[in-house]
Formats: C-alpha cells, sequence, structure tokens
C-alpha cells in the first residue's frame, strides 16, 4: 500500500462516521493478535485539556529514560501525529503496512456480517500495533470522544486513568447533562486501579467519586488546590506544587497550570506504581513540553495566537487568557467551527472582546459551518463582521486590520489550525526576505 491508498482507505473509512461501543473494535483487535494486551496505559479522558496533558506526561516520561507511546485525535499538521513514540511520529512505511494488513482483516470482517470499523477504530488499532511493534514501556492513551464507549477503551492494562475537566460537548453521543457526560468520562476507570482527577464541577466530581468507590479506584484529586506561588507569562510560567517548587513550562495560556497541575500529579501517583522519574526529569520535561495549536504563539508585533477552543468551556478559558495577557489590547478574531458544535455558545463566550472578527471555512471538513452561515450568526450579536473566502484571505485581512501593538486570535476548529500556523509562517518568511517587518 502506498501513501495515497493509506489516505484514500482512512477516507472510505471516515464515511462510516462515529459508531459508539466496543464490539467492533474488539473484533478487530482480536484478529490483530491483540496488540493492546502487550501493553501498559495511562488513560485520559475529558472535556477539555486532554492534549496538553498528556504532552507533559510523555514528554516527562521519556525524559526519565521511558519508551513513551503517544496516541491523541484529531490531528492538527499531519495526519501521522496522532501515533509517536517518544515524540516522532509513525513513519510512513509502517503506517501503510499497517493499514494494508488492517484493510485486509475489515474486508474479513465484513465478509462475514461484521461492522466495517470506523476511521477512529482503524487508527487506535494502528496505534496499537506499532507501540507493541516498538515494544513501548508505556503509553499515553487519549480517548477519542467519551470513554466507557470509546474505542481506546478496549484496554484493559491501565496503570492509571486521568480525567481532566469535564464540560458539556458532544451531547448527541454522550448525554443532556454534565452527570451523563461524567459517567461516559468516568468508565474509562479499571477496578482497583488509581484515577488521577483535575478541577471539575460539582456535578461531574459526584459521579466521578461515585464510580472510583464501586470499583474501589483510590481517587488523586490533582487540581489548583496543590498549586501555589503562580507566576503567569506568555513565554514561561512558574508554579509550586506541593513541596516541588519553581515548576516551569513554557505553553501559554491561565488554563496550562491547571493542565501542568494535572500532569504532575499524575507524575508522582505514577512513581508510586513503581516508575522512576527523577524530579530532575520531571522539571525539564514539564518544561520542554511542547503542544501547538493551544494558545500558541505563532507571531509577534503583532501577536498572532493560535487556539483550539472549540467548545464553550474552553472558549471561556480562551476568553479568561485573552483578558489576563491582552488587557486594553485591540483584538482581531479569526474564527472558524464546525457545524456540530455549540457555536453561539462559543460565540457567546469570546465575541466582546474583539473589535473585529473574520470568519472562515474550516477547508477540508465535511462539517464545517461555512464563513457566510457563521458570519450571519456573528452580525447577531457583534457588529463587525467579514466572512473570508479562504484562510490565506482571512490571515491578510486580519494584519491589515492590526497595527503592531494589537492582536490577532485565531480559534474554533482544531482542523484548521495546522493550515493556518503554515500561511502565518509563509508570511512572515516573505516579511524577511524582503527586508520588510509585519506592519
Amino acid at each position: 500500500m502506498k501513501e495515497r491508498e493509506a489516505r484514500e482507505f482512512l477516507a472510505q473509512a471516515g464515511n462510516y462516521g462515529i459508531v459508539p461501543g466496543l464490539e467492533t473494535m474488539g473484533e478487530l483487535c482480536r484478529r490483530l493478535g491483540n496488540p493492546q494486551e502487550k501493553l501498559q496505559f495511562v488513560h485520559i479522558a475529558g472535556t477539555n485539556g486532554k492534549g496538553s496533558v498528556s504532552a507533559y506526561i510523555a514528554t516527562v516520561l521519556q525524559e526519565a529514560g521511558y519508551r513513551v507511546g503517544r496516541y491523541f485525535s484529531p490531528a492538527v499538521f499531519q495526519y501521522r501525529e496522532i501515533i509517536q513514540v517518544n515524540g516522532r511520529c509513525i513513519p510512513v512505511k509502517t503506517l501503510c503496512r499497517g493499514l494494508e494488513q488492517i484493510q485486509e482483516i475489515c474486508g474479513q470482517m465484513t465478509g462475514e456480517g461484521h461492522a466495517h470499523p470506523t476511521a477512529f477504530e482503524i487508527e487506535t488499532a494502528l496505534g496499537f500495533l506499532y507501540f507493541r511493534e516498538k515494544q513501548c514501556d508505556i503509553v499515553v492513551l487519549e480517548t477519542g470522544m467519551g470513554g466507557l464507549l470509546d474505542a481506546t477503551n478496549i484496554v484493559e492494562n491501565t496503570v492509571l486513568a486521568v480525567l481532566t475537566s469535564i464540560s458539556m460537548d458532544h451531547m448527541k453521543f454522550l448525554g443532556k447533562t454534565l452527570g451523563e457526560i461524567a459517567a461516559q468520562k468516568a468508565g474509562i476507570l479499571k477496578a482497583t486501579r488509581p484515577v488521577v482527577c483535575g478541577e471539575q464541577q460539582e456535578e461531574a466530581m459526584e459521579v466521578i467519586q461515585a464510580e472510583a468507590a464501586r470499583l474501589a479506584c483510590p481517587l488523586v484529586l490533582a487540581g489548583r488546590g496543590m498549586v501555589s506561588h503562580v507566576q503567569y507569562g506568555l513565554k514561561r510560567q512558574h508554579f509550586d506544587y506541593g513541596i516541588l517548587r519553581g515548576l516551569e513550562i513554557t505553553l501559554a495560556g491561565s488554563c496550562q497550570i491547571e493542565n501542568a497541575a494535572l500532569a504532575v500529579g499524575t507524575i508522582l501517583e505514577l512513581g508510586k506504581q513503581g516508575y522512576v522519574i527523577p524530579e530532575e526529569a520531571l522539571r525539564k520535561g514539564l518544561c520542554e513540553t511542547v503542544w501547538r495549536g493551544r494558545f500558541t504563539i505563532l507571531g509577534e508585533r503583532p501577536y498572532f495566537v493560535a487556539d483550539g477552543a472549540h467548545n464553550a468551556d474552553a472558549a471561556k478559558r480562551l476568553a479568561e487568557s485573552i483578558t489576563f495577557y491582552f488587557t486594553n489590547k485591540r483584538i482581531v478574531y479569526i474564527i472558524g467551527v464546525l457545524r456540530d458544535k455549540a457555536y453561539e455558545e462559543i460565540l457567546s463566550a469570546t465575541h466582546f472582546l474583539a473589535d473585529q472578527i473574520i470568519t472562515v471555512t474550516p477547508p477540508g471538513n465535511t462539517r464545517a459551518l461555512s464563513a457566510y452561515e457563521l458570519a450571519g450568526e456573528v452580525a447577531r450579536i457583534h457588529p463587525r463582521v467579514t466572512a473570508a473566502d479562504s484562510l490565506e484571505e482571512a490571515v491578510e485581512m486580519a494584519y491589515l486590520l492590526t497595527g503592531k501593538e494589537d492582536v490577532i486570535v485565531a480559534f474554533g476548529s482544531l482542523s484548521y489550525l495546522g493550515r493556518l500556523s503554515e500561511i502565518v509562517s509563509q508570511r512572515g518568511e516573505r516579511s524577511k526576505g524582503s527586508g520588510a517587518g509585519k506592519n
């Protein structure tokens, strides 16, 4: 199988949509020899913060000398990035070889009356195959959407579970109340295995506590209550966690202290489970963690920030970060969202901070809401909105509207931030080459 064929196979599998449940995933893994049974997992569920928390944990474990697999979704910059070992994406040849094997099995399954695996199930199984092949010491595994019925929940060898902040999202699949959604997320808990939990709303915490008690899971709380002496910054942030003084991270955003605290709590618990993680590795791993697309600074003068705020809770956190870092600055937004997201709530949580809003259509996504439809929604609550015909046009328009002391913030769907980052980078290179600055 060639790379083009691999992409086509995954694209075709995408037509099967989202199908919660473990029956098809179980059958696929069984025919692959159950590679997940040879691996140990840190399993992470939650609504927001999963990517950042998993990035911190994986980087620290790598610094401690472990061979670390990491699986997450969706991809932002390239499709192979969702499957990594020690920060390196799965090679093209390995991906193609694995997908060729899985494609053959999918044909066998449908021929025998089984459902065809979804794209997410296929990618998850491919990750298991690669992590087993690379003999990973531990895998940091993110759920895709929920938990209980998520394809990743086929795993049993969970060293510990991690629950990040839970809020309202994917209600069509996970439930109409916060309690129902929390029950789905808490579905990754395994009997007697520890669960490390971040800050939660009361309704969600009650569900988590009840499930942890039912399964006799030690519950470790690792939220802001453990944090003190916080020093915020756009390039470096510092905090104390318990007796650990002066921890440093380079990811921006006010929520990153909370995410890093949850990661530290997880690392300390892994130490109790027998993993040797020196304090030096913890400190270096936190400081060297990179997670693009989460309040990422793409440029300066003017600041250009990209953030994957794609639900109401994430939008509120983004608004908090904008208010904190850019008080009294003129703000221009670029917004692109998917049709099935609560974009009215996203706009409600953020619109009042913007002087001008530019809407875009996330390219290459059948679920995308068009820039013109989104502009119509924005116009209901904000007087200055323009729909751009392309990401390139949106970026140029944003720079034309801003001076060096202003701020551009692009957010919404993660699916367009990778391409947007490329456009901003290419523009910066052209400006340097011509000897011209940005506005």
